[in-house]
């Protein structure tokens, strides 16, 4: 069963729509391919960029130990 699809209209920066009409049409995709393609991209990284909890806690815990090199580390 095919996806129901929606248009809408935007504004996007005149060079990077070029570049991405070159690469769909270097890939042989339609540019709402690549769109769709971008669009999910954004949000699957947006949904996971939150670290885990236990990662954080082991992260933070570590602070007390290793904080001095983390302090060289950034440096």
């Amino acid at each position: 069963m095919a996806q129901q699809r929606e248009k809408f209209a935007t504004q996007v920066n005149s060079q990077t729509l070029g570049a991405v009409r070159d690469l769909a049409a270097k890939e042989g995709r339609q540019l709402q391919a690549l769109v769709d393609e971008a669009l999910l991209d954004l949000l699957e990284k947006r949904k996971n960029s939150s670290a885990r909890h236990h990662v954080m806690s082991a992260y933070q815990g570590s602070h007390a130990k290793y904080a001095p090199l983390y302090e060289k580390l950034a440096k």
